[in-house]
This record gives C-alpha cells, sequence and structure tokens, in this order.
C-alpha cells in the first residue's frame, strides 16, 4: 500500500479525480512537504549526526537553489505529463520570492514542487521515489562522518 492511500484512508478524505484541477500553487505546497520529507528521511537513514548538523544538511538540499539542481537531475527523465505539470508550478507567481533565493531557481524548486505534488495526489509513490533517488545526490555517508 502506498504512503498516499494509507494518508487519504486515515483522513478519510478523496483525492481530486484529476490533480491538474488544483491551482499549481496547492500542488507546490503538498510537493514541498514531500521533497522535504524525502530529503530529511535520507539523511536521517544515512548520517549519524546531531539533529542541529541534520538540520543545516537538509537546509543546503530543501533550498530553492538546492531543489533547482536537483530537477536539473531528473528534467531528461519526465514524461510529457510530468513536464506539463512542472511548468504549471514553475509559470506560477506566488507574489514573493525568498530574500535569499534566485527568482529563476524559485520558481524551478516552485515547478519541481508541483510535480511532486501532482504525481503525490495521483498516488504514484514508486515514480516518486525513482525521481528523487535521480534528484537527490547526497555525498557518502562515510566521508560526512569523519569530517564531524
Amino acid at each position: 500500500m502506498s504512503m498516499h492511500s494509507d494518508i487519504v484512508r486515515y483522513l478519510n478524505i478523496e483525492r481530486p479525480s484529476d490533480p491538474l484541477s488544483l491551482p499549481a500553487l496547492t500542488l507546490a505546497y503538498l510537493g514541498d512537504t514531500v521533497y522535504d520529507l524525502y530529503v530529511r528521511t535520507l539523511l536521517a537513514e544515512t548520517l549519524r549526526l546531531p539533529m542541529r548538523a541534520l538540520h543545516l544538511e537538509a537546509a543546503k538540499l530543501v533550498c530553492a537553489a538546492g531543489q533547482a539542481a536537483a530537477y536539473r537531475r531528473i528534467a531528461d527523465a519526465l514524461s510529457e505529463s510530468e513536464q506539463a505539470a512542472f511548468r504549471r508550478g514553475r509559470n506560477a507567481h506566488s507574489g514573493t520570492v525568498p530574500k535569499h533565493a534566485d527568482v529563476r531557481d524559485y520558481r524551478v524548486a516552485t515547478g519541481l514542487e508541483a510535480l511532486l505534488g501532482h504525481l503525490y495526489l495521483l498516488g504514484k509513490d514508486d515514480r516518486i521515489g525513482e525521481l528523487m533517488r535521480l534528484a537527490v545526490i547526497y555525498p557518502n555517508p562515510s566521508e560526512k562522518e569523519s569530517e564531524s
């Protein structure tokens, strides 16, 4: 059973029949959490660091620049419908950009988040996993542990 199915069943909610009917920024809102959960899980499972160090490592990966870099690693692996979900998010304008983020990176990051939100609502957890394994490149855990 997928994570999405478990959550939907637990909350007793119905998923939209067409995630593209939702606003792109709503998809990005959900996808941000999916991305963050994947990154934090990866770090917690691969690094044995104090909590503050884990948080700092996660912050490098979940910021706009980190997400934009992650998108560039998966861009060629996306289907046409996945590219369309990405473009909807990238082209949506929230009206604000965090002061430490480059506008282009922020828009690409929003596109990645919208794509992940789209896939999450479709219940495509396996595809999310495939893409995230390509997207998030992290140094060898033993290298990180020896630095601390």
